[in-house]
């Protein structure tokens, strides 16, 4: 019998918005995703961290570090000074020119770390960044060294959101946002590894540009070309007010929902030999 690949399939935004969170606990409980990463600066958190209770064991739990959605939960007057994160395109402007301040950075991690064992009682499984925020400079130091200050090496895991040159090129979807944050999170597994972490070897599930892409072509390549500890990234949900409000991402949401509750996902999963993982290589 051939053994099957484990695969990460990690749903990014729990916490967004309560129709995300639904989504994503539903979806969880029917052994579709097996992982979740938290954006635990938001409202949504703490309204639904207890839909995760019954899950714990069953899948990664973690967080999902933003800097820029919403509002900080404590002061930062450089890097938001009007009480809103900014833009993604400002916090990568000023980090790749050194300029976000790193105390700030670090106290704001701390917070959203500490807000995640408030509502969930443990430690994160992992920390992954909206946007992928936490393999910028300056973040990815603030990051690792507060991690580190915890106790925390060897006991979660950091996501590697880049992937190999020739896997990127093979797969027919997303290619041009992997290389961009292929090249923004160069030495970041090394940076990870060498303080103690574990992370994944291969990453994929980037959105397409052309918005007219079927969500089961975008699956299939996700799911092609795998390393050998992948994590696939998706980003299913309910469509609610809320979200509208936070986000103009609003088909593709409930189409992924739709097609990971589907029986195509379950085929999906036996042609490519892969099973669901809540770690990676587990």
């Amino acid at each position: 019998m051939v053994s099957k690949r484990s695969v990460v399939l990690c749903a990014d935004d729990f916490g967004l918005a309560d129709g995300v969170s639904r989504g994503i606990a539903e979806l969880a409980e029917a052994g579709r995703i097996s992982a979740t990463g938290a954006m635990t600066n938001m409202p949504g958190w703490r309204r639904n961290a207890p839909m995760l209770e019954p899950l714990k064991g069953r899948i990664g739990i973690g967080l999902h570090l933003n800097l820029t959605t919403g509002r900080p939960l404590g002061a930062m007057p450089q890097l938001a000074p009007g009480g809103v994160f900014p833009p993604l395109g400002t916090l990568m402007a000023k980090a790749l020119r050194r300029r976000v301040p790193a105390d700030e950075v670090r106290g704001e991690i701390a917070r959203q770390l500490d807000a995640f064992v408030e509502h969930h009682g443990e430690h994160p499984a992992f920390v992954d960044g909206h946007q992928h925020v936490h393999v910028l400079p300056v973040v990815r130091r603030a990051l690792i060294e507060e991690l580190t200050e915890r106790g925390y090496a060897g006991r979660l895991w950091l996501r590697d959101p880049s992937d190999g040159p020739a896997a990127i090129l093979r797969r027919p979807v997303g290619r041009r946002k992997a290389f961009v944050v292929q090249a923004l999170a160069a030495g970041f597994a090394g940076d990870v590894r060498a303080s103690g972490f574990g992370t994944n070897e291969g990453f994929s599930g980037f959105a397409p540009l052309d918005l007219s892409i079927p969500v089961d072509r975008i699956f299939a390549a996700a799911f092609s070309h795998l390393g050998p500890k992948p994590v696939v990234m998706c980003h299913p949900g309910y469509v609610d007010d809320e979200l509208r409000s936070l986000d103009p991402a609003l088909d593709s949401r409930r189409e992924e929902r739709d097609y990971l509750g589907s029986d195509a996902f379950p085929a999906l999963l036996e042609k490519c030999g892969a099973r669901l993982s809540p770690r990676p290589g587990g």
